[in-house]
């Protein structure tokens, strides 16, 4: 059992739960390097995560020959991109808290399953198909907010099952590896599934896609167990179960700065990724076929950026405590990346833009580890539902950066679009510089 929330698994009371928890089976040690079942497990949460932004993309790569199929207009099309993130966030919590009761061995299996069943279903949306009787559109968001739904609790899970399976001295950096596999998901999804197109037509690579899931999914629940050898504990009778302590949750300081942080890397995230292809492209007139490349440029710094800042957080708590560890790496992304967000704006050369525009989105990639690894001290026992509450942060804010970002570019310039980004990273780094975990999960 860990420790209760208020304790938040950092003091010396709370150490010495957590590293009784790794002492019980010989094979997952609390120090040192990990072994190969842990390895193992890590890869695994690696391939959902791949395979979540795979599935989640796909749709807007499948996009224009959809469009041309059915004579559906961009602005339909649009509704249908979006609908996923709106089941996604609206879910996020409730996800969080399934990931505690039901575990996430079982979790992350139905969670793969879902995802696989809506992506494989998408075809059905068409005509013949649903499309037939609701309408394409209304039936193709209708596959698209089933995807959302089950995808859920995919990052909760995975801080759930690195609770259990890795050391805290090495949180951030899996925790960071297992999220670089969203940016790789989203860099090899155009090269990939346009490849599928070719050879099967868009209906049937979907099939190809929600089949690859499936399998992860089944692989997963035959290999994974929720705890290490030897640390199961006695199962517990359903009343005997401890609720969800949701007022102690929403009213931790700690928490609740750094959730909102984690809002304005979505907010900044987000602008990436529905408008970066579009401002290369469009407004700063590098050519469409450029801007493909330069953002698949984007999306592989930031699976680089990933599992580096997870490693320079766990060997700064390692140094200095999780009150310096946690923070100084979220707090000195988030400057540097609006910082190169505004240089990237300003400056006129490709290369340089590109380039700062890359960092720009890595030094925000850098602080994901760190935020995962932070809720996961926090969390405790249920740590499902703070990741729940973290990751909705995150949510949130890229629910509104697509609508936003273009908004404030009609009125004030693309430039300024942009720099609402830096504006929001900035404001996060002040949350970070306030959210000291290190004491309760309480600031003085």
């Amino acid at each position: 059992m860990y420790a209760p929330i208020e304790y938040i698994s950092l003091g010396n009371r709370a150490a010495t739960v957590r590293e009784r928890s790794f002492s019980g089976g010989g094979t997952v040690s609390s120090k040192g390097r990990l072994g190969a079942r842990q390895i193992s497990l890590v890869a695994l949460m690696f391939a959902f995560s791949v395979l979540s932004y795979f599935d989640r993309t796909i749709m807007s790569i499948a996009g224009p020959e959809i469009m041309r199929e059915f004579g559906l207009p961009a602005t339909q099309m649009g509704a249908v991109y979006s609908a996923f993130i709106l089941t996604y966030a609206l879910f996020m919590v409730p996800g969080g808290w399934i990931v505690d009761r039901l575990g996430p061995r079982a979790t992350l299996t139905l969670m793969g399953l879902s995802a696989a069943l809506f992506t494989g279903l998408t075809p059905l949306g068409g005509r013949p198909g649903l499309g037939s009787w609701i309408g394409v559109a209304p039936a193709l968001i209708a596959m698209r907010l089933g995807l959302g739904l089950g995808t859920a609790p995919l990052y909760t899970s995975c801080a759930r099952m690195c609770s259990r399976w890795i050391p805290p001295a090495r949180q951030a950096r899996v925790q960071g590896l297992i999220i670089a596999g969203a940016p790789i998901g989203g860099a090899v999804s155009p090269l990939v599934f346009s490849w599928l197109m070719h050879l099967f037509h868009w209906r049937r690579a979907f099939w190809v896609a929600g089949f690859a899931t499936a399998i992860v999914a089944l692989v997963w629940w035959w290999y994974a167990r929720d705890r290490p050898p030897g640390a199961e504990p006695a199962p517990l009778a359903a009343p005997s179960r401890p609720p969800t302590p949701w007022r102690a949750l929403l009213a931790n300081r700690a928490l609740l700065l750094v959730a909102f942080a984690y809002f304005t890397v979505g907010y900044f995230d987000y602008i990436f990724f529905y408008w970066i292809y579009y401002y290369f492209g469009a407004v700063r007139h590098m050519g469409f076929a450029s801007s493909a490349r330069y953002t698949t440029i984007l999306f592989l710094t930031m699976a680089a950026m990933m599992p580096l800042g997870g490693w320079m957080s766990d060997r700064l708590t390692s140094a200095w405590g999780p009150g310096i560890g946690r923070r100084a790496v979220p707090l000195a992304g988030l400057v540097l990346c609006g910082a190169l967000l505004l240089a990237g704006t300003v400056t006129s050369g490709t290369a340089a833009t590109v380039a700062a525009m890359s960092l720009a989105i890595g030094f925000a990639a850098f602080t994901e580890g760190p935020f995962w690894a932070f809720v996961t001290e926090i969390g405790g026992d249920h740590v499902g539902a703070a990741g729940g509450i973290l990751n909705t942060g995150a949510n949130v804010g890229g629910f509104f950066a697509p609508v936003l970002t273009p908004w404030i570019a009609s009125w004030a310039g693309w430039s300024w679009g942009l720099y609402s980004g830096s504006l929001m990273v900035f404001a996060g780094a002040l949350a970070c510089y306030f959210a000291d975990s290190s004491k309760g999960g309480r600031t003085n």
